[in-house]
């Protein structure tokens, strides 16, 4: 088949208006800004949520500030917005975020009729219940008639509505939009039970009056891979974001922290010096300063260390590792090759 001189031209004229789509995307707003807007969840202790004098906390603040080490060489660039789970995909098909970091499921639908990309998973997590100990409940097949605490708009609750109709079960679900009314009515008694992501239960029952009086139940009833997630149809932005979270892991494969990167850079190993910007190429891949991953975990961590920090077995929510460790200690924490 021949071209004609005006397909050419047509051709000629999509490639140029593709290429700078893809340039004067996301990237080019958020240095235009000076800052990242990421939107957060505002109320689950470990993953995002403002200590007392208003500074943000949480594995997934930590995402976001390592988003922002990788575009801005500082970590501090970043404005967090805290979203509730109806508000979190609008306010990002919006464009009132850049990107959401914000324990969201990638599910199929999300990503094709609402037009979001799941960068790689920053916590594999499922689904579970928490009941108070006086209740004398043992599995969630005991919980027929219970009422039960539930965030609308979410993966939470259609799991919840397919696992008591699957064991014909009744339930009557208390729905409360915002994530720190719902836990207080739960811990006021408004409900029998607590259904969410396990991590996010565990980090509820950390900041109850009494944690001691409340236990998550054994079951497990869905699978809740969470990932930070940006706009369909800009690729340089989503590259970005996804290894930046994909760095935090390879540098916790590496052996690599925020206390001995430094010395890292002298490593005769060509995948560190590469991964390090030493030898350059990556930086200049993903339109960032070669010093990129560097950046991330001089000022961030690694991938470890950040887990340890806000969710892990010396935090208040006490969780180990699990699912949530590197590939070679069993779990399903693996990074594609920095080549």
């Amino acid at each position: 088949m021949k071209f004609t001189k005006i397909g050419v031209f047509i051709v000629a004229v999509t490639l140029i208006v593709t290429a700078g789509y893809a340039v004067a995307g996301t990237l080019d707003e958020v240095r235009a800004r000076g800052y990242i807007l990421a939107g957060v969840n505002g109320g689950v202790a470990g993953f995002s949520m403002p200590d007392e004098k208003g500074e943000w906390k949480g594995l997934d603040v930590e995402t976001a500030k390592a988003i922002s080490a990788a575009v801005f060489g500082d970590a501090t660039k970043v404005k967090f917005s805290a979203l509730t789970a109806v508000q979190r995909l609008p306010a990002l098909q919006s464009k009132e975020i850049d990107v959401l970091c914000r324990n969201t499921t990638q599910t199929l639908t999300r990503t094709t009729t609402n037009g979001l990309n799941f960068v790689h998973v920053n916590f594999y997590d499922g689904q579970a219940f928490l009941v108070p100990k006086k209740l004398g409940v043992k599995s969630a097949k005991e919980l027929d008639g219970a009422t039960v605490c539930v965030l609308p708009g979410t993966t939470t609750e259609l799991n919840a509505a397919d696992y008591f109709r699957k064991n014909n079960l009744q339930w009557k679900p208390v729905v409360i939009e915002n994530t720190a009314e719902l836990t207080k009515a739960f811990f006021a008694g408004r409900c029998d039970v607590y259904t969410s992501d396990a991590s996010q239960l565990a980090a509820h029952r950390s900041t109850a009056p009494r944690p001691d009086d409340y236990v998550l139940l054994p079951e497990i009833i869905s699978k809740e891979p969470l990932a930070p997630v940006v706009r369909h149809g800009d690729d340089v932005w989503y590259d970005i974001v996804n290894w930046t979270v994909m760095a935090l892991i390879q540098a916790e494969e590496f052996g690599i922290t925020s206390m001995n990167v430094d010395q890292m850079l002298g490593s005769n190993d060509p995948q560190i010096k590469r991964f390090l910007g030493v030898t350059p190429g990556l930086g200049k891949a993903l339109g960032l300063d070669e010093k990129w991953a560097y950046n991330i975990i001089k000022q961030v961590g690694n991938y470890g260390e950040i887990y340890q920090r806000n969710v892990g077995p010396k935090t208040p929510l006490a969780l180990d590792r699990g699912l949530n460790a590197l590939w070679w200690n069993g779990g399903l924490m693996y990074a594609a090759p920095f080549r």
